[in-house]
């Protein structure tokens, strides 16, 4: 069997298949609560009883599954990137994968590390003060005046990786089929650059999501970008498309 015929072949397909399966989950359920769960819970009210049940029976559910997802994902990358000879001279002259291959790689792993850390660092963090607060208001009890602002530092998050995962899913299929072929005479100087300036992009939107640029609350101009899904879905191909032009223009 051509799967079994050596070690290389079983772990650098196993992983990279368990990686696109688990991943697929994750990213799913993302583009599930930005486009269908906070758009539909939007219409029930702050504290509508029909709103908290899906909370405490949905969500809470959903959220398991996104959170270690994320993780599972994260996890098969790094078994990946442990293999044997995958860091042959990375983004340096004479690298074995391209300097454009391995430069694309490195975009969209710490694009999808960033990721995996908003969700439980941010995201679920948040979410559980939301779920408690469910709980709490269908018992009969009173709501947590946390609950909200909790609630919209976990939306704010998830926007945004909704915003960064074009792009991720963009290098992380593009350093395979894309870059490690067009861009396989990228200079290791320009790479580093490119890699720099998506770094610096990426670092100033994750800061805006956290609300550094004039805080979480609605009506900041900042935060224009993740108000509807829409805007985050407009931001998102804006994003892919200044990334994609930077690797055009710099390692062309």
């Amino acid at each position: 069997m051509e799967l079994f015929a050596s070690r290389d072949i079983l772990l650098g397909f196993g992983f990279r298949w368990l990686h696109i399966l688990v991943g697929i989950a994750w990213i799913g359920l993302l583009y599930y609560f930005n486009l269908v769960q906070v758009p539909g819970l939007a219409a029930y009210g702050d504290e509508g009883k029909a709103r908290n049940i899906t909370l405490d029976k949905i969500a809470r559910r959903a959220l398991w599954w996104f959170r270690w997802a994320a993780i599972a994902t994260l996890g098969t990358g790094l078994l990946i990137t442990g293999q044997t000879n995958y860091w042959q001279n990375f983004m340096g002259e004479g690298s074995t994968s391209g300097i454009g291959h391995n430069v694309a790689i490195s975009v969209g792993m710490v694009l999808g590390t960033l990721m995996a850390a908003n969700v439980w660092m941010i995201i679920w963090k948040n979410q559980r003060v939301v779920l408690a607060n469910a709980v709490n208001v269908l018992g009969g009890a009173e709501a947590d005046p946390n609950a909200a602002t909790a609630g919209r530092r976990a939306m704010l998050a998830s926007r945004q990786n909704m915003i960064f995962s074009v792009s991720m899913l963009w290098f992380m299929v593009g350093a395979a089929h894309f870059y490690s072929g067009a861009f396989a005479d990228a200079t290791s100087s320009n790479a580093w650059t490119f890699f720099i300036i998506a770094m610096a992009i990426t670092a100033l939107l994750q800061l805006n999501a956290l609300g550094i640029f004039g805080g979480i609350k609605a009506g900041n101009k900042m935060l224009w970008i993740y108000e509807s899904h829409k805007n985050a879905i407009i931001t998102s191909g804006i994003l892919w498309l200044i990334m994609w032009i930077l690797s055009e223009v710099l390692l062309g």
